[in-house]
């Protein structure tokens, strides 16, 4: 009998007897319970664990159980001290760079010592237990480009360990000041990490104890300012360790680091001074706060006074001034324009109405303060359609008439746009940034011709 007879035949039996919602409700339920029961009967036999549910969710010793927490304490203390002893010890560093010396394949390429893949496993067995996570394919792979010859050049490897060592060592040292123990820091932990560092960097030998204190907070807010950018009170340890701060910081171990690293590192001894000293500078009643008018005065004092209003309006401030923590941030943010968590910042100061975007009147609101001290000096205003419409086209935000903080970003064209709206000097700049460039040319011609 063919497929199609035996499908006719079907349909007509079917359609000889249609049957009743309860007998197809009651056949649904047979169904379902024979196929739950093999399913739960499978599982059973498949893995006993399956009846019960792990434990996933450890309660953290309250502030009155005293010998929870030391307990807690002197487990992490003793688990930190036996992922130190894993990691390589210079002596073992040393024998490291020994057997791959000793095992380097012919021809170097230049002046670069190479290694096969072959030479490289017998390099991972004799260099023992601690090295085994560096002796993979995965690795070999990661760090093989393009030689004819399917080699990896022994000094990458080697400074691929020695960073991995070096990552290591800086999670477990960071960890030891994670009170919480939940892999992240509080403003408190990070200050006394940084307190314990100074001693370790020769850049801050020349600082007074007196001003440590500051130094720690200078040092600290980068971090948070940048790292803790819904303002939680705590940063991940493994967000520290991926940006470049702690780069920047313990780049002051050098001795001989030149004055124009340490005037462009944030944590350098000059650059801490300088920004305490524009604080004191600005401080002109001596409280140790700043008002509205003495922050005015801010760089080349071109900030508008409906921004400053803002800015007060917006931020942390105690009986209507400013303290040295929150100048902090409004310095990072001023100093760092081009950079997203600045952006957030100021965008915020911009967003008048707490809409999420800029409109039209946002840009009108602080741009008026700009004409306004070009009246005051004495300059010919510029129209705030021809800036509106300039604005607009150097963002390109996804909605015509509205622009986000994330327009701002992917544009990047927002410190332009922010510079244009809250300071003359910003606004001159790009306003005669032909005329700019026009000269800095002639300079580099003037230059070259003597």
């Amino acid at each position: 009998m063919s497929w199609k007879e035996t499908l006719k035949n079907r349909l007509a039996r079917n359609s000889d007897r249609k049957r009743s919602d309860q007998e197809l409700k009651d056949e649904e339920m047979e169904l379902f319970t024979k196929y739950y029961q093999e399913w739960k009967g499978g599982r059973e036999k498949a893995n006993v664990s399956y009846i019960n549910i792990p434990r996933f969710y450890y309660r953290l010793p309250a502030e009155d159980e005293i010998l929870l927490q030391k307990l807690r304490e002197e487990s992490r203390a003793v688990f930190l001290q036996r992922k130190s002893r894993e990691l390589l010890d210079n002596e073992e560093l040393q024998n490291l760079w020994f057997l791959l010396d000793k095992h380097q394949t012919l021809p170097m390429m230049g002046d670069e010592a190479m290694i096969n893949y072959e030479s490289f496993l017998k390099v991972g067995e004799k260099a023992g237990s601690k090295c085994k996570q560096f002796f993979t394919a995965k690795v070999f792979a990661k760090l093989l480009h393009n030689d004819t010859y399917g080699r990896i050049a022994i000094m990458q490897f080697f400074n691929y360990v020695m960073r991995k060592v070096w990552l290591y060592q800086t999670r477990i040292g960071l960890s030891l000041y994670d009170v919480a123990g939940q892999g992240y820091l509080r403003e408190s932990d990070l200050e006394n990490y940084i307190l314990e560092l100074i001693p370790t960097l020769p850049q801050l030998d020349g600082l007074e104890k007196s001003f440590y204190s500051f130094y720690v907070c200078t040092a600290v807010r980068k971090f948070f300012f940048f790292l803790d950018p819904l303002r939680t009170g705590k940063i991940k340890i493994q967000d520290i360790l991926a940006c470049s701060f702690l780069d920047d910081l313990l780049e002051l171990r050098d001795e001989e680091l030149s004055k124009e690293s340490q005037e462009n590192n944030w944590f350098s001894a000059p650059s801490a001074l300088r920004v305490y000293g524009q604080y004191l500078n600005l401080d002109k009643d001596h409280n140790g706060m700043l008002s509205k008018e003495e922050l005015s005065r801010y760089g080349t004092g071109t900030l508008t006074n409906i921004f400053l209003d803002r800015v007060f309006q917006e931020c942390l401030t105690y009986d209507g001034e400013m303290d040295y923590k929150t100048y902090l941030d409004f310095v990072l943010a001023l100093e760092n324009r081009k950079e997203p968590a600045a952006l957030q910042y100021i965008f915020k100061l911009l967003d008048i109405e707490n809409k999420g975007y800029l409109n039209v009147f946002s840009l009108n609101y602080f741009f008026r303060a700009i004409q306004e001290q070009m009246k005051i000096h004495g300059q010919e205003t510029v129209s705030f359609q021809d800036v509106k419409d300039e604005i607009f086209d150097m963002v390109k935000p996804k909605d015509p008439y509205k622009i986000s903080l994330q327009d701002l970003i992917n544009s990047s064209q927002g410190d332009t746009v922010i510079s244009i709206l809250i300071d003359l000097n910003g606004f001159w700049t790009y306003e005669n940034r032909e005329v700019l460039v026009a000269s800095d040319n002639d300079s580099t011609t003037d230059l070259d011709d003597t």
